[in-house]
């Protein structure tokens, strides 16, 4: 544990260095992960150590993406959050867990950027693009010089996206067959400062769901950034209004032609979410441990009492059984052996347990709990935010209640 910053006594207010590392595998969870994916892992740690914690507070209290840190991704090869490209070295899923934990341990925002420039907005299209797409957005979008979105959420849709009510409908205008769409998204992360946006519209020909490319400059499209967030404040998330918005024929994901192939997207980065649950509860994790050892009151740390060190086994309990879980699932994600509700089961645990460690370390820390600068406070608002996304606690639980008992209580 490092030591808090020397100080006066009864005079100043010390400071307490809670950004170390502890690289936690208390039970062994990942004793057989391979060298590639240990050396993956240690990559984004450093990139987080020394880009991310050093700058990313005054981003989010400024509400500010750091567009600066977005192109250090790309230039580290992690913005495509381990989607498969054409030309660049193969992610095996762990790796890409691991990745995903270690940069929500730095910071939800951050995190949330990869997933959804490349675990979202980039995958749409290697999984359901056509051959041209693929080789015109694939590259640029790992660069980051096309920032990307995934629209599929609607103001009156949510957990019921299956529902939404964005429309497409075939068109000629001007000599050119292409659609109009028309509609409204919302909380679409880089909707309002992106490129291009992967947008769900049910086709009025055969009322199936397609995926559309967008270009986020076309006429019609207008996007406004959601503002007084309280959680993932440094990415930007936009209310989308869509008035007869026109794209030509080859703007359509040729392998998208009914709502399942948005639902293989979201298939495949559930599991990502759940490991990101496990880094924001890492990270308070860290912090209530260096702050315990740091902070004296009664004349002696913290850490010396029965209850704080029954909370940090508590804590410590929570997050050895998410790691055991993210790991085991995730072999069997790479096996194809992965189901549905299984990943379901994953998110459910993991943004429980992250909740629960997140609210013992925000208490553990006092009044100090609140200050962005002991991490904590950030944390415990952002994991809010992916309890939420791909799919609320509800709607998981569900998921896992129909796989138990064959009946589906959704209505």
């Amino acid at each position: 544990m490092s030591a808090a910053q020397p100080v006066k006594p009864g005079v100043t207010a010390p400071t307490y260095d809670v950004s170390q590392p502890l690289d936690l595998d208390y039970v062994g969870a990942f004793a057989d992960i391979t060298p590639e994916e240990r050396a993956h892992q240690l990559a984004v740690r450093e990139f987080v150590q020394e880009h991310v914690l050093p700058v990313i507070d005054g981003y989010w209290e400024r509400a500010e993406v750091p567009f600066e840190l977005v192109k250090e991704l790309a230039a580290r090869d992690f913005l495509r959050d381990g989607v498969t490209v054409p030309g660049r070295p193969e992610v095996s899923f762990v790796a890409e867990g691991l990745a995903a934990m270690e940069m929500s341990r730095g910071d939800g925002s951050i995190a949330t950027v990869c997933g959804v420039q490349g675990g979202l907005a980039l995958r749409s299209i290697m999984m359901h693009g056509s051959p041209e797409q693929i080789a015109r957005y694939a590259e640029p979008m790992a660069n980051g010089d096309v920032l990307g979105a995934f629209a599929l959420t609607e103001p009156t849709h949510g957990s019921d996206s299956v529902s939404l009510e964005t429309s497409a409908r075939r068109e000629t205008r001007d000599g050119v067959e292409g659609y109009v769409i028309n509609g409204e998204k919302k909380w679409i992360g880089f909707g309002s400062c992106g490129h291009i946006a992967v947008v769900w519209a049910r086709l009025e020909d055969d009322g199936q769901v397609h995926g559309f490319i967008v270009p986020q400059d076309a006429p019609g499209y207008t996007a406004t950034t959601i503002e007084g967030k309280v959680a993932l404040r440094a990415i930007w998330q936009a209310h989308i209004v869509l008035d007869d918005v026109f794209v030509p024929l080859d703007a359509a994901l040729p392998g998208a032609t009914s709502f399942k192939a948005t639902s293989e997207v979201l298939f495949a980065t559930r599991l990502s979410v759940a490991w990101s649950a496990v880094g924001h509860a890492v990270a308070c994790y860290e912090a209530a441990v260096e702050y315990a050892g740091q902070r004296i009151q009664f004349g002696r740390p913290l850490a010396a009492n029965q209850l704080v060190q029954e909370r940090l086994a508590r804590m410590l309990s929570t997050i050895s059984q998410l790691q055991l879980l993210v790991v085991r699932l995730t072999r069997l994600a790479e096996a194809g052996e992965l189901t549905g509700a299984q990943a379901s089961l994953a998110k459910y645990s993991c943004t429980r347990g992250a909740r629960e460690v997140a609210a013992l370390a925000r208490d553990m820390l006092g009044g100090n709990g609140i200050l962005l600068a002991n991490r904590v406070a950030r944390h415990f608002a952002d994991v809010e935010a992916l309890h939420t996304y791909e799919g609320t606690e509800s709607m998981n639980a569900l998921i896992v209640g129909r796989d138990i008992t064959g009946l589906s209580a959704f209505a």
